[in-house]
């Protein structure tokens, strides 16, 4: 209908022809010649389709390129370069191959120049509203030096775009790094509009607000009786320990694998007894033929779980590696490991995922996709305050949300994981203080990689 419209167009009107005549009940030799003459319109469709495929390959791909990057929302445009490729068609249908072909580069320009408006539409369509609306806003004036650094951006990204249209990965950087001076535009006028009629002292105020806000949840010392310098170093420091605190327990991870191997080596040494057993038993009577298939059995047991706890303790290992110290405790309960989510902060009363609990659960789900699939169990805690019907309730409700982010996050199927809310029937620490509650108040998040054998050491 569209490399040859004319003969589809002739094709159809027969068809619809035929139609009418099966419904109003005409002769069968109308209706059959009307069914002829549409197959002899298609026929000769599909012949003019081969001659316009050698005719004007680069248009008709021109055309496709554009349509894939959205240029038919440009409805009017779009049907102008439409109609034009269309005469072309039409043209090598009549014959007239010489004009289509003179003509196919007008042609297939027009596309290319849709498509590209298209691409820059679909990715700076965003930074373009952003700088006009912060423009309209008195972004100029009020922060010039950005504004003027967010046209530079959109400028060089419009450019790059323009001469390298199919280089999607860095034409997608250069409109992110245009995207981020646009929207950061607006974020330092919100800034400086609260600022603006701010007293000296309530603007120091502020900014010591700031520091004092990163410092406690750092739990570093809280140094306001220094200067502002003082105090960023004071930040920076204790950032740097954290680090270091990191490091060590990286350390200590390779000291316990050291253990781990440890532990292998004498399971390769009792594999190494079997089989030597194994070997002496070798053309001996029944009985000691029966003893030998014992000790082979045997031998796969201790391989296969020396294979399981290798890989179990591997990937152990590694997980723990994911979480901070303050954001999570990671152990082996036999063969499954155990997240305990301290960091898991839930409004309260409330189940609801807020936004800074995000890269706690990305590494929660890195952490489980480490294994696979493997079945996940989701436990939800409170402490003792309350009804047990309503703690109950509400861990439930807290589990099922968590169990519903890694769903919607495709993490793994919804076979695969199991929400369970216990209330405070389960507590780690004395319900009477505010620390023990604080304790209490968990999500905890078993992997079950679905190992047999052994408990874990």
């Amino acid at each position: 209908n569209v490399i040859a419209p004319d003969s589809f167009a002739v094709a159809e009107r027969n068809l619809n022809s035929a139609k009418r005549g099966l419904e109003q009940g005409d002769e069968i030799s109308a209706i059959i010649e009307n069914i002829t003459r549409g197959r002899a319109a298609l026929k000769a469709g599909e012949e003019t389709a081969k001659v316009v495929q050698t005719a004007i390959p680069e248009t008709i791909e021109a055309r496709s390129l554009a349509r894939a990057a959205g240029a038919t929302k440009f409805e009017n445009d779009y049907a102008d370069v439409e109609r034009d490729f269309l005469d072309l068609t039409r043209s090598i249908e009549k014959g007239n191959l010489s004009w289509a072909k003179l003509n196919k580069g007008k042609v297939s320009d027009k596309f290319r120049e849709l498509e590209l408006r298209a691409i820059k539409e679909k990715t700076l369509g965003e930074v373009n509203t952003l700088l006009k609306n912060a423009e309209r806003a008195g972004a100029k004036k009020i922060v010039p030096e950005s504004y003027a650094l967010g046209q530079q951006k959109l400028v060089e990204a419009d450019t790059f775009i323009s001469e390298q249209r199919y280089k999607t990965e860095e034409m997608n950087k250069k409109a992110g790094e245009a995207l981020f001076q646009a929207r950061r535009i607006n974020a330092l006028m919100e800034l400086s509009e609260k600022v603006q009629n701010m007293k000296p002292e309530e603007i120091s105020l502020f900014i010591e607000g700031i520091l004092l806000q990163i410092t406690e949840k750092l739990s570093a010392t809280d140094m306001r009786t220094e200067s502002l310098d003082l105090q960023v170093d004071n930040i920076l420091g204790t950032i740097t320990s954290l680090e270091n605190d990191r490091q060590f327990m990286v350390e200590k991870n390779k000291t316990q694998q050291a253990q781990i191997d440890d532990m292998m080596a004498k399971h390769e040494m009792e594999i190494g007894n079997l089989t030597r057993q194994i070997g002496a038993l070798e053309g001996k009577t029944k009985e000691e033929q029966a003893a030998k298939e014992r000790l082979e059995a045997e031998k796969r047991a201790v391989e296969d779980r020396l294979s399981a706890e290798r890989q179990f303790n591997q990937l152990y290992t590694e997980v723990q590696n994911y979480f901070m110290p303050g954001e999570a405790e990671v152990y082996k309960q036999g063969y499954q490991l155990v997240i305990r989510l301290k960091n898991m902060r839930f409004p309260v009363g409330q189940a609801v995922i807020m936004p800074d609990n995000y890269q706690l659960l990305s590494k929660v789900q890195r952490a489980i996709r480490t294994f696979g699939e493997p079945d996940v169990i989701i436990e939800g805690h409170t402490d003792s305050t309350g009804s047990e019907a309503v703690n109950e309730h509400l861990s439930q409700q807290r589990s099922e949300a968590v169990s519903e982010y890694l769903l919607a996050n495709r993490t793994l199927t919804a076979d695969k994981i199991l929400a369970v809310g216990y209330g405070s029937q389960r507590p780690l620490a004395s319900n009477e203080t505010d620390e023990g509650r604080a304790v209490n108040r968990r999500i905890d998040v078993i992997i079950k990689p679905g190992i047999e054998g052994e408990e874990v050491k």
